[in-house]
């Protein structure tokens, strides 16, 4: 496989994006050009389509198909943009991440296929037919709260041996793992982190290397979540991002109040850009959660900031 790594990193602030949906809960698909407008503008380094934040568990496979066709076709030559194509099994992964690729995508974010918990062995076997089958570049997305399996560190390590898998989004509280990683791939492959509160392991990656997030709270605060979440080159750029992460802390907590996407559509909707409720059983935000998330948003000063 001819694909340069060097030419496709995934550095800085990569923002999930929620699947806008109308009042009747719908496909709200022209919504994703104002999303994409809006983090071009405000400096996102790139998105995330369809991943939990765009409750991709609850979307059909024609639902993803139209995301996917839309988010790639107008994203392009505006802003670098990864789509969710893990399915329920590895044929139905196949056929979303062929169709990524045929659509031109900039790559996919996969994860391990949710519910089935399948030992290491086969979560390597996954992801490399994958990688073998289509060539697209591969973030591999490290989930265990939501897919229930952790991919260890060893085979994290086996897949950046596989040119086209560049990245790995890792979602888990042990730094250890971090640094077991990093150790090994060095500066050959992009290791990114989630920003959950709880966590917290931002500014550990950072510190020994890695490349940026993969957020949920740069939805509502692009601006903050890009400048926090470059590659350390300088002792600067340490104190900014210790400073933003310091700073940015209360927002994310309540980002991560109730199960993503629920603040962060609440949050956009405060803005203006009318993404919709999370589909059922998921809730929307109840009017005193809503008026804690518009306090915080006005003291911090993002409502005058983003509001569109």
């Amino acid at each position: 496989m001819n694909m340069n790594r060097t030419n496709k990193r995934i550095t800085g602030s990569w923002v999930a994006l929620p699947t806008p949906f109308t009042e009747e809960g719908t496909l709200n698909l022209n919504r994703f050009k104002d999303l994409i407008d809006f983090h071009r503008i405000h400096h996102t380094d790139g998105l995330l389509v369809l991943g939990s934040a765009g409750e991709a568990s609850m979307v059909s496979r024609p639902e993803k198909e139209k995301i996917i066709e839309f988010v790639v076709d107008y994203a392009k030559n505006r802003i670098p943009l990864l789509v969710g194509t893990t399915g329920s099994n590895t044929a139905d992964s196949l056929h979303l991440t062929r169709f990524a690729k045929e659509c031109g995508a900039f790559g996919a974010l996969m994860l391990v296929p949710a519910y089935i918990t399948p030992p290491q062995e086969a979560i390597y076997n996954f992801f490399a037919e994958i990688a073998a089958q289509v060539t697209i570049p591969i973030a591999v997305y490290n989930n265990p709260t939501r897919v229930g399996i952790s991919i260890s560190p060893e085979t994290a390590i086996k897949l950046s041996h596989i040119e086209s898998i560049i990245a790995l989004k890792q979602a888990i509280p042990q730094v250890n793992q971090l640094i077991e990683i990093k150790k090994a791939v060095e500066d050959t492959f992009d290791m990114l982190t989630c920003d959950s509160p709880t966590f917290s392991i931002i500014l550990p990656n950072l510190a020994i290397g890695g490349s940026g997030t993969a957020n949920i709270t740069g939805n509502i605060a692009p601006e903050e979540f890009t400048q926090l979440s470059q590659p350390w080159k300088a002792f600067g750029d340490m104190e900014r991002s210790r400073r933003l992460v310091m700073d940015n802390f209360d927002l994310t907590k309540i980002c991560y109040s109730v199960t993503n996407p629920v603040v962060i559509k609440a949050g956009l909707n405060l803005y203006g850009l009318d993404v919709g409720n999370p589909r059922p059983p998921l809730p929307a935000l109840n009017d005193t959660q809503k008026k804690n998330l518009k306090e915080l948003l006005d003291k911090k000063g993002l409502l005058d900031k983003y509001t569109v």
